[in-house]
């Protein structure tokens, strides 16, 4: 009784890891999806009342829309006018809309802010987060370096990356792995360790 209670529920447990992600993903999609629909919804419907778009795609259509002109922003402000006109937007919108330094904040700690420091610029590691003589190591993303050397470093939780631990540790801990990209540890990360090996092949060789 007792095997066919745990076959039970490391089967019931097997399903739901492989469930819960999908379902956790599709309805942050769907929600997503919703409050872009509900913020273009006036040129929806312009879009539908004038063109041969309707409804789905019409909102595919614009959000393609908003994405090509943070592109096209994007490359406005890498010239010298540009940046000029962002320094003074961003200096005007600091000062009159309450809490847009702390959201422009987060959003360059995460992605970075040109400095080489942030969770998208990586570089990734591998980090022996007990000390350098302790074989356990963890995948990591250097998020900042210090001036006496030491690191601090970003350990995201598998599945879901978005989520981990934040360590400060020396230098004779951190080995970095030049041949690894963000996206391929993320993508290991998600996948619960799978595709390691090839992962920290560079630092094998």
């Amino acid at each position: 009784m007792t095997r066919v209670k745990a076959f039970i529920t490391l089967t019931l447990l097997g399903g739901l890891a492989v469930v819960l992600p999908i379902a956790i993903f599709i309805l942050l999609f769907q929600w997503l999806f919703g409050q872009v629909s509900e913020l273009v919804a006036p040129v929806v419907i312009w879009l539908e009342a004038h063109t041969q778009f309707k409804d789905t795609l019409a909102r595919l259509m614009v959000i393609a829309l908003i994405l090509g002109s943070c592109f096209l922003i994007g490359l406005l402000v890498k010239t010298s006018v540009g940046r000029w006109l962002h320094r003074h937007l961003d200096h005007w919108l600091g000062r009159l809309a309450p809490g847009y330094n702390t959201i422009k904040d987060l959003v360059l700690q995460f992605i970075g802010s040109g400095t080489g420091e942030g969770v998208l610029s990586g570089p990734v590691a591998r980090v022996r987060i007990h000390g350098a003589a302790n074989p356990l190591s963890v995948t990591a993303i250097v998020t900042s370096r210090h001036d006496n050397g030491d690191f601090t470093v970003y350990v995201p939780t598998a599945p879901v990356p978005t989520s981990g631990f934040v360590y400060h540790v020396p230098a004779d801990c951190v080995e970095i792995l030049p041949g690894v990209t963000v996206e391929a540890a993320m993508k290991s990360i998600v996948a619960c360790g799978s595709g390691s090996g090839n992962l920290l092949a560079p630092a094998a060789e």
